[in-house]
């Protein structure tokens, strides 16, 4: 069993992702949509967790050697973007899409050598909306990002134009067409379940 293939199994495994096309989840850009993938819930799982973490650092190695700093995308990207950071001896940070309305009011929490060369770390990629707004931050306050990593994307071509508007590569552990593929060979998703899904892909922003 390959990488995408074992992270699929994972997740599905601790109903990390869950499908509802009867009663469609509302997520934060307004979409709404009939799966929903919470990577959060690796966390609580050691083993799964660790291949995560393991994986991920495999991957940031291998596509973006230059980098000398993770920071993660508040609050997803903030546990596993520190294991992968101490997995790499890197120094970590995290960064949230605007600042804090109290207290220091930082947007950016931790520190960051000047002219570092940054990966931004999230849990997942739907459109891209908050991660491009850490990366626009960090690229104004002086940092060198890099590239973006996460653990799942749905692939969304309006998100591949967003990164690519902001020259910002993208590398992910498992996709949508391989989580559905694999949720498929395990009868997980019915016939009906799949054409609802290749239906709402195609259009999600007006589904």
């Amino acid at each position: 069993m390959n990488q995408e293939s074992k992270l699929a199994q994972y997740l599905l495994e601790i109903k990390a992702v869950k499908l509802q096309p009867s009663e469609p989840f509302k997520w934060s850009s307004g979409w709404n949509s009939p799966i929903y993938c919470d990577n959060r819930v690796t966390l609580s799982y050691p083993h799964i967790r660790t291949f995560i973490k393991e994986e991920m650092s495999k991957m940031i190695s291998t596509q973006f050697k230059e980098a000398n700093a993770i920071c993660g995308v508040a609050t997803a990207g903030i546990a596993m973007g520190a294991l992968v950071a101490e997995n790499l001896n890197l120094p970590f940070s995290y960064c949230r899409p605007k600042p804090k309305e109290y207290g220091m009011k930082n947007q950016l929490e931790g520190y960051i050598e000047p002219g570092s060369k940054v990966v931004v770390l999230e849990d997942l990629i739907s459109t891209g909306g908050s991660s491009i707004k850490v990366v626009d931050f960090l690229r104004e306050a002086g940092f060198e990002v890099i590239g973006m990593a996460a653990i799942f994307t749905y692939g969304f071509e309006e998100a591949q134009r967003n990164f690519n508007s902001i020259n910002c590569p993208v590398a992910c552990l498992v996709n949508f067409e391989a989580m559905i593929s694999y949720a498929s060979s395990i009868g997980y998703v019915e016939a009906s379940d799949l054409d609802t899904l290749s239906e709402w892909r195609k259009n999600p922003s007006n589904w």
